[in-house]
């Protein structure tokens, strides 16, 4: 088993652990919904402000530091993972139509035009992510750290009633699967199709 496909192995492995955790024995199967709780970190406005900080960061990095520049190439990495499985993942809820918990009509509501499988802010959080621990986990430990972030996020969507166990589970994996293929680019995506006065970076240009 290469390196690669333990990180994925290992990523899903605790998404499943955090699922679980949650979920507990209940009786009715694995999905159930758990109680609202909007308080404090599980506010919807962190979660839209952790989303839209990510997205500004990878944007941010990879226009600033260029492609060439070795964290420039990682943030240009995470941009090709979180747009391939953003798209993936509304894809994905097109076609399985689950409803969420907060419609209040259980976990089994498959192609009825719903958008909780699976859960896109989760899918983003993994996306961005793994790129940097596929790249910097061995040398820098710490960079397993980032892990809080699908973390938090899987916690906070289930207490919203947004989504259900699975479905921050799927996310989680899209998320890390779409992550660490885009690490296996030697040119990312988007640098072959932008500008090169993009991808250079601003902070070599100036």
């Amino acid at each position: 088993m290469t390196s690669g496909i333990r990180l994925v192995v290992r990523r899903c492995g605790a998404a499943a652990i955090t699922a679980l955790t949650f979920s507990g024995a209940h009786a009715g199967g694995f999905d159930h919904e758990l109680a609202l709780d909007q308080s404090g970190i599980w506010n919807r406005n962190v979660q839209l402000a952790l989303e839209y900080a990510v997205i500004a960061t990878e944007v941010g990095g990879a226009l600033w530091l260029g492609n060439e520049n070795e964290l420039g190439h990682t943030f240009w990495q995470t941009a090709d993972a979180s747009v391939i499985s953003a798209v993936a993942a509304h894809g994905m809820q097109l076609a399985f139509g689950r409803q969420r918990p907060i419609a209040g009509q259980g976990p089994n509501q498959w192609f009825s035009g719903g958008h909780s499988f699976p859960s896109g802010e989760v899918t983003l959080q993994a996306s961005f992510v793994t790129p940097f621990i596929v790249n910097y986990g061995r040398r820098d430990p710490w960079v397993w750290a980032l892990e809080v972030l699908p973390l938090y996020d899987s916690i906070a969507r289930m207490k919203s009633q947004a989504h259900w166990q699975t479905d921050v589970l799927a996310g989680w994996a899209l998320g890390t699967a779409v992550g660490y293929w885009s690490t296996r680019w030697q040119t990312p995506l988007f640098v072959q199709i932008l500008p090169h006065g993009l991808t250079v970076g601003f902070a070599k240009r100036f």
